[in-house]
């Protein structure tokens, strides 16, 4: 009861405004949003490097590309397979929600991949400076799940739980949408101190690291407080989708980051 009392009473229209034929959401306005900063922050890292700041775009395309199919894909197979495997004609509407990130992240390694086969580009040294403002855009999105009322967590009696009312909820949930939000905002901190730091020239995967070791490693312990998602796994599974798929991802960066302390810095 304590706990109600002190609860955040959570009731926002996910719409920003309503104009018949065309709907504005938060969700994707943050969406955009976070994808228009990253374009500027990378151009500064390129501009910095003595790069074509032209070759961001081509860079956008395949970053956006990438983490929209990614994300889409992630739901639909980790999470909601049995449902679209009756449903094959909807697995491309995204417009009807459903984004993964997990599946956002491996979107993206693989385009980045194809963008430095095509461009010539280091892949390390680019996925180095894709990662600083992809955590800042992670926040910008988990901040329009909140908008949405979606994938928050358990049940909680701490004073800052939100009753989700726009979804009918009755009793304070965990905002693990803030608590990813602000994990990410950090994160983006971090990494965005240690390439200052560095003047630039980090040594190649070092960033890129660090950045999955954070983000994934905060993912793994918010998902114990969030309920099973994923149609693939029972209720009684000791661990859940998300946390199952970030397993590897730390692993990894893990990996890249003590590797590059034999990487070469040059562009």
């Amino acid at each position: 009861m304590i706990g109600i009392l002190n609860a955040i009473s959570w009731n926002v229209d996910p719409i920003l405004f309503d104009l018949g034929a065309l709907q504005v959401r938060y969700y994707g306005l943050l969406f955009a949003s976070g994808f228009m900063l990253s374009f500027y922050i990378v151009s500064y890292f390129y501009k910095r490097a003595g790069l074509k700041v032209e070759e961001v775009d081509k860079l956008t395309i395949y970053t956006i590309l990438g983490a929209v199919l990614g994300a889409r894909f992630g739901h639909v197979f980790f999470y909601e397979w049995a449902y679209y495997k009756a449903n094959l004609s909807e697995i491309l509407m995204v417009w009807h929600g459903g984004l993964a990130s997990h599946g956002g992240a491996i979107g993206i390694l693989i385009a980045i991949y194809l963008y430095s086969k095509k461009y010539k580009r280091n892949y390390l040294w680019t996925m180095d400076r894709i990662v600083v403002p992809t955590a800042l855009t992670g926040a910008l999105i988990r901040l329009g799940n909140l908008m949405n009322s979606e994938i928050y967590g358990r049940p909680t009696d701490l004073p800052w739980g939100f009753i989700f009312k726009y979804n009918g909820e009755t009793v304070p949930m965990h905002p693990t949408q803030l608590y990813e939000a602000l994990s990410y905002l950090i994160s983006f901190g971090i990494l965005w101190l240690i390439y200052q730091k560095d003047d630039g020239k980090s040594p190649r995967g070092k960033l890129f690291g660090i950045f999955l070791i954070l983000i994934f490693g905060v993912r793994f312990f918010i998902e114990f407080i969030k309920y099973h998602q994923s149609t693939l796994l029972t209720n009684d599974s000791v661990l859940n989708m998300g946390q199952i798929l970030s397993i590897p991802l730390v692993i990894m960066g893990v990996y890249f980051w003590i590797s590059s302390k034999n990487k070469s810095v040059e562009p």
